[in-house]
């Protein structure tokens, strides 16, 4: 089960990613990059769910952060730009 939710999880990355390649405009960027990230986010989670996994739930977290902020930072640079 795990397998097949990483799998749906990387298709979702993958066309986050050319989205952020092809996206006409700046803003479509940066929403392509959230939900890059966000996918990201759900990927580690999901395999942090693993039994064998060493992974902890804190890493989520400060990926989780570090996207908000990112995001945070790129809207204001498109406000201040005016597109």
């Amino acid at each position: 089960m795990n397998t097949a939710a990483l799998v749906i999880t990387a298709l979702a990355a993958v066309l986050f990613v050319a989205r952020m390649l092809r996206g006409p405009a700046l803003a479509d960027r940066v929403i392509s990059v959230d939900g890059f990230v966000s996918t990201i986010v759900v990927g580690v989670t999901i395999a942090s769910a693993r039994p064998d996994s060493g992974i902890v739930e804190s890493t989520v977290l400060v990926v989780a952060l570090g996207g908000f902020v990112g995001t945070a930072v790129l809207a204001r640079f498109i406000e201040r730009r005016g597109s």
